[in-house]
Order: C-alpha cells, then structure tokens, then sequence
C-alpha cells in the first residue's frame, strides 16, 4: 500500500469516526494529535546510553506433565532486580521477575496453571487472547488474596456478588483449544491494572500448532519474543507511578492530569533499557508485543533494506495471517501483537540497524538496537501462503451492537454513557452465535474482547486499515474514529468483559460486561 493510499484512509477513517461519533451523541471534547496519548513520567535519575546492554529474552518455565495436561506454578512476590544497569528497583514479578518467565503451551493440550500470591496486594490473572473459560479468564473481581489479608480489605468499590475470590492460590485451566498465537498474561485486578502492570506482573504465554511447526519460518535462536513497555524511575531506583493502592491506602484513582494515561521516558524490551541484540545476516522472527499501559507505537528499521519494506508481517494477536504482508513501519497500540519477519541479509556485516519509534521523542524515540555479524547457513523462508483463515460475514450475525467509548467530563471513562457495573450485562450472545460489534471513540482507546477472537470489517468509511489483517482480540482506536469487528461468540458460556486497553482508562471504568448465554 501506498504512502499516498495510507493517508488518504487515515483521513477518510478520521473523517467517518467524526461523523459516526455525532451520530451516535458522542461528545468530542478534544482531538487528539494520532501520535499521542498519556501524561508523560519523567524518570529522576541519570540514564544509561542507548544500546549498550545486552536484550534478555525471558526465561521458559518448564511444566510437570500430566496425562494431557501441562502443570506450572508461579509465584507472585516483590523482588529487586537490575533494570537501569547498576541501580536496584523493586518490583511485583511473577517468580519475582520482569518480565515473568514464558509459558508455552500445545494447542489442543491442557495447561494448569498454580498462582501463589506473596505480594502485599490481591492479585487478579488474565491471559490475554486465551480462549478460556469464564472461571479462569481472569474476571477483574475475582481476587486472589494473600494469607492473613486484613480481612475487607480487598474491596475495590465495586460490590460483586458473583466474585470468586480465593485465597493463598489459585488454578487457571486453560484449555488451549485455539490456534498458534503469541498470547500474554497479567494483572487484571479492578481499579488496579495500572499499577500493577506497570510493578512488572506480566509475561508470554505463546500456543503452538502443527501448522505453524509445518512452516520454515525462522526458528530456534532465531525467534524472539519482543516485549516493549515505558517506564520511570525515581531517584532511588523505584518505579514511578501516580496512584494509589485502594486496598493499602483506602482510595483510589490517578491524580486528574495522568487520568488520559501515564507513559514514561526509559523504553524496555524484555525488560532491558534500549537493548542492543548481535544478529547473523540471516532471516529472524519477532513476536513483537506492546505491553505498556498507554504508549503507542511506530515501529521502523532505520536504516531500511533497500526495497524500503523490511517488516514483513506474517501473525497478528491471533496467530498467523493468510499470506505475509511487508510494511515499511507498524503502529503498536497497547496489547496489540505483531509477529514479523526481519531479513538482515542485505545489511554489511557490522552495520547497527536501529528499530525506532516514530512516535516517540527524545529517549522515547528509539528501541533497540540489531548489530548484524557474520553471514551464516539460512534455511528459512517466508511462503507466500501462511495458513486458512475462514472469513466471517455480514450476513452470518444475528446481531449488531453499537458501543461508545468516551468521556463524560473531567476524565471520567465510559462506555455507552455508563462507567463500569459488575452487576449489569451490556451484551448478551447466545453461544456460537456471530455478531458485529461497532465502536467509536473519542479519543486514543485499544479496545480488548475477552473470550473471542474477530475481524476488523470496516474502519472510518472505508474497510479494513493497513495492520487490520486477520484474528485480533484488540483493536486500535484513534480519536473521533469508528471500526466494526465480527466475532463468533463459541466454546465458553459465562461472564466475561471488554475495555480499553489504556489501563488507566481501563481503571477509570472504561469496561462493559458481556454474558454468553
């Protein structure tokens, strides 16, 4: 696609958002600038140079096999460990890491997974494009507290009857009845996301298929799992954050000019300040994940190979797409996934080649860093066809619905004019049914589904944008803009919920229900 063609349906998608949003008695209190969204933290202390450390790909917890199911444990603690290099900062961690260690799982096997909770907080786990039932899925009101918890003092200000709260540890059963993908876990506690995402409770969960091990794609050394989020750091080591813990502190909430969201100034991959990573002139594969709380991103190699076009897209947050598709740059909303293919191939050896983002500034606008080393033996290719995606249609939904994610005043998040309610069902689909779902936006907002999986129909007043392709579990929203997706509500009934994902409007109440019935 274009250039031309790229910002012609940026504008139309823009255009037709405005128009959609009035329609539907949307207010527009602001347009936002599409490069921005968030307050930014500034981090207190000196920062290392860029590109100077090492990337650390996360360790893979290994699990206990059980018939046919796949047993792990993880441990929820505060630890100290080294992210700005030679300065000690505390944090939440799974196994007391950051990020914590990567599950892998086989499609069509069960995964069990045993949560301890040692963190001075109760804790909520979500995995983020799983495909699980409701009981594990991660409801935000279903607490895991810690032993001897001052008892009430997990109350979010959302009473909820249904909750399922636990104590000391919890299973999560995942069925795994979904195809290869590059899914995350963490922290989902009401009011709370934020804070805790932001401590370091998150990490990998990656599925894998025949079909996907049936492809020469990179593998190996060569496929590495890329998590990128911002962060702050004080004086002392700590992580900034502005918020309050309602469990510890008996309030909650942001102060009101971080309410649009809190970004930082220290860009991490893998937990690593600006990484550098050695690599051969050879093919690699890059799961590549937004984890921070509002960032965005614009991904691009710089400099870019020479046919211009040196981010080859072959997966999305739910697994691979059709056929391959090759972008020169790719914008990242929080949550979203992107699996790409980078050919290093037409770089001399020693040449520095820097992912940056061009929606950053100053420390924000670069990376990491790929140091390309020797020629080396390359078996791998990128096919022309991936896999099958069955197309879901218009005329295949029972059902459209129509929700609208904005402000009503002073930062105060909401769907269709509604803040959050444990107690009230804003959808219900009956199971394996199929409905369109259109939304529209005020402002920058990543919208997640639990449960399902869809596929972008339409955006703004044209069909579908340019990182739209295949399954996706969160789409990107720009301000004033209108997209509609089509999912097949199947496998699970219950109770689950859909939010953006901009965890501070996420904790503000920007979060609807939806019952499978």
């Amino acid at each position: 696609m274009s250039p031309a063609r790229m910002n012609r349906r940026r504008v139309l998608g823009l255009a037709g958002g405005v128009g959609a949003a009035a329609a539907a008695g949307a207010s527009v209190p602001w347009l936002a600038s599409p490069a921005e969204t968030g307050r930014l933290l500034r981090s207190e202390l000196p920062l290392p140079a860029p590109f100077q450390v090492p990337l650390r790909v996360p360790r893979v917890l290994q699990p206990t096999r059980d018939g046919d199911t796949d047993r792990y444990e993880l441990t929820q603690r505060p630890a100290r460990v080294e992210l700005i290099p030679g300065v000690s900062t505390g944090i939440w961690g799974y196994d007391g890491e950051f990020p914590g260690p990567t599950i892998i799982s086989r499609s069509g096997r069960r995964t069990v997974v045993r949560h301890r909770n040692l963190l001075p907080v109760p804790t909520v786990v979500h995995l983020h494009g799983g495909h699980t039932p409701a009981s594990s899925d991660g409801y935000p009101t279903d607490l895991l507290i810690p032993e001897g918890f001052p008892p009430g003092g997990h109350a979010s200000g959302h009473h909820d009857p249904r909750a399922d709260i636990r104590v000391g540890s919890r299973d999560y059963e995942y069925p795994v009845l979904q195809r290869a993908a590059t899914l995350w876990y963490h922290d989902h506690r009401m009011d709370f996301t934020g804070p805790g995402v932001w401590r370091g409770l998150l990490g990998f969960h990656l599925v894998r298929d025949d079909e996907e091990e049936a492809l020469p794609l990179p593998a190996g050394d060569r496929e590495i799992p890329l998590m990128i989020t911002d962060r702050a750091f004080g004086a002392d080591g700590s992580l900034l954050y502005p918020s309050l813990d309602p469990t510890l502190l008996h309030r909650h909430g942001v102060p009101r000019p971080y309410r649009q969201g809190v970004t930082g100034d220290v860009i991490l991959v893998n937990g690593t300040p600006w990484p550098t990573l050695e690599v051969d002139a050879v093919r690699y594969r890059f799961r590549v994940l937004n984890a921070s709380n509002t960032r965005r991103y614009r991904i691009a190699l710089d400099p870019p190979p020479p046919d211009g076009t040196g981010l080859v897209q072959i997966g999305s947050d739910g697994g691979l797409l059709e056929r391959p598709i090759a972008h020169d740059r790719i914008e990242i909303a929080p949550a979203e996934r992107f699996d790409i293919v980078v050919d290093f191939s037409s770089y001399r050896a020693g040449q520095a080649v820097t992912l940056r983002n061009d929606l950053g500034r100053g420390t924000t606008a670069d990376v990491m860093q790929f140091r390309v080393g020797r020629r080396a033996v390359d078996d791998s290719s990128v096919p022309q066809r991936l896999s099958t995606i069955e197309p879901l249609r218009p005329r295949m939904a029972t059902t459209t619905r129509d929700f609208v994610f904005r402000t009503s005043g002073d930062h105060v998040w909401e769907i269709n004019g509604q803040p959050f309610d444990p107690g009230r069902s804003d959808a219900t689909p009956r199971l394996g049914d199929v409905e369109i779902w259109r939304f529209t936006t005020d402002f920058h907002h990543p919208v997640h589904i639990h449960l399902v999986q869809c596929q972008v129909l339409q955006r703004g007043v044209e069909d579908r944008g340019p990182y739209d392709a295949g399954w996706k579990d969160t789409i990107d929203l720009r301000p004033s803009e209108h997209v509609s997706v089509i999912a097949r509500f199947a496998g699970h009934k219950g109770r689950f919920v859909f939010h953006c994902h901009n965890l501070e409007h996420e904790d503000m109440a920007m979060m609807g229900n939806f019952e499978v019935v």
